[in-house]
């Protein structure tokens, strides 16, 4: 199905999304929409898949103008959508999720066993080998990222969005996604592909399309173009990798040591060091504990087994307040579900960590004192925001996650757990998020950094250590590692654990 956009505008209270946007989208084609965070993209996603109307202009779907005034005259017309953030029911099975657009019945009931069989196919079909009666709630991101496009694929559209699909998706993980696109191309469907990867569009995609604050600046084959045009075109200049620090670690007493740390079912028999200035990777795959291992350090598993040092001394994590005290913070995986309350300002936000810090005579808050702070760390980490008292909720993605780590640095952590520092946002953003961990680690931060994009861990990391099926199988120093070092590792491919 051909989609084509004729001068789309859309603003929101104080912000212009989209201005007088013209393109078209090839039958059949898997057609990219870049640009950096606020550029506009997932707007334009959601006008297609009816979830706002636009202000002016229309759609066209194979040369028609088409009513697409919610999702379900969106779905009736043929498109879908796979979306970022988590849109379905945590407490409600996987089964019951997949089927909440289209409940199958026996008479009067629901047909349970119908319901069942269609969501074990659907989660085949993505490669999640899980019982359709598991809660989602009880999934990791990467598995609840997987179920959403399951769904999607099962409404059975002829024009799918995705929107940032493999943010929170490991190597195997978009690898069976990419396959998946690829039959759904030969089937006919058409891809408008809204991601931050550039490897992924020049794999992906056949032509990509560019927005920059809200305005269409290029439509291109994809072959036309390489990742420095690319970026030129998103951000208006070039963007120059970050240079990694040198650290010197002989002698000293490792800021944070981890012996035999374990968590029931998560990660087994775990021990690294980690030095003051130092940036250690964690890599691995979905499920293998990464993510665990970080909350633990972070004092969100009390019942962990083993010992964890800071500066030498045994220490108990039992809280993450207890961590914070210690010196110990995170950066968490999913900003909006557990690093941000996205109703509160940027000033809210930004200081939730050091409230004790701020409280005066009575116990009353200084205000003075936290706007100050507040200001100074917008100011460094250069937070695009009209003012403190903007609600995060209305920041783009980029500048949600940097006032994530306001907070993280106003705690002045020894410590610092980074996890999936740079999902979901663009290339600027994230050019600006690598000079804080390197600024932070010259500074003298511990910094432990876990992610699944993997020239990340190369360009950031001193070393890395790997897990898979929650045991460390592996030390790769600076000069060990490659992407292939990693993979194979993730994958278990190593020779022995060490």
């Amino acid at each position: 199905m051909q989609v084509e956009f004729q001068h789309i505008s859309k603003s929101f209270p104080g912000v212009r999304a989209l201005h007088d946007v013209s393109f078209s989208v090839a039958a059949g084609s898997c057609h990219a929409l870049l640009g950096e965070n606020g550029a506009g993209k997932s707007t334009l996603g959601k006008i297609l898949a009816g979830l706002h109307r636009p202000d002016a202009g229309r759609v066209l779907l194979n040369g028609h103008p088409a009513s697409l005034r919610t999702p379900r005259e969106a779905l009736a017309a043929g498109v879908g959508i796979v979306h970022q953030e988590l849109v379905f029911c945590p407490d409600l099975t996987l089964a019951e999720n997949l089927g909440l657009h289209d409940l199958p019945r026996r008479r009067f009931r629901l047909d349970w066993e119908a319901l069942h069989s269609r969501a074990t196919r659907l989660l085949q079909r993505v490669g999640l080998d899980l019982p359709p009666q598991t809660r989602l709630g009880d999934l990791a991101i990467a598995q609840e990222q997987l179920v959403q496009i399951a769904s999607a694929v099962g409404l059975g559209a002829r024009v799918l969005v995705f929107d940032e699909p493999t943010s929170s998706l490991g190597q195997a993980e978009t690898r069976r996604l990419f396959a998946l696109i690829r039959e759904l191309q030969k089937d006919g469907t058409t891809i408008l592909y809204v991601s931050h990867r550039l490897e992924e569009i020049f794999e992906l995609c056949d032509t990509v399309t560019v927005l920059r604050d809200g305005r269409h600046v290029a439509t291109q084959p994809t072959r036309d173009l390489d990742s420095t045009q690319l970026v030129r075109l998103m951000v208006g200049r070039a963007i120059e990798p970050v240079t990694l620090p040198a650290t010197d670690t002989t002698g000293s007493v490792p800021r944070l040591q981890a012996r035999r740390l374990g968590l029931a079912n998560r990660f087994f028999n775990v021990s690294f060091d980690l030095a003051a200035g130092e940036i250690l990777g964690l890599a691995g795959l979905v499920g293998a504990g990464r993510t665990s291992v970080g909350e633990t350090l972070a004092g969100l598993h009390p019942g962990y087994t083993g010992e964890v040092l800071l500066d030498g001394s045994l220490q108990r994590l039992s809280s993450p307040r207890e961590a914070l005290r210690r010196g110990v913070g995170l950066i968490p995986e999913d900003r909006k579900q557990q690093g941000l309350v996205l109703p509160l300002s940027v000033r809210h936000n930004s200081t939730l960590s050091i409230l004790d810090r701020l409280r005066g005579w009575l116990g009353r808050l200084q205000e003075g004192m936290e706007t100050g702070l507040t200001s100074q760390a917008c100011e460094r980490l250069r937070i695009r925001t009209p003012d403190l008292e903007t609600p995060v909720n209305r920041l783009s993605g980029g500048n949600q996650q940097k006032v994530v780590f306001a907070r993280g640095t106003l705690a002045n952590c020894r410590v610092l757990v980074v996890d999936e520092p740079t999902r979901g946002v663009d290339v600027g953003a994230k050019r600006e998020i690598h000079e804080l961990l390197v600024e932070l680690a010259r500074q003298g931060t511990a910094i432990l950094l876990i992610s699944s994009d993997l020239p990340e861990l190369l360009t950031l990391s001193h070393r890395v250590l790997v897990l898979h099926q929650g045991h460390a199988v592996t030390h790769l120093s600076r000069s060990e590692l490659t992407e292939e070092s990693v993979a194979r590792a993730m994958t278990g491919l190593t020779a022995s654990h060490r």
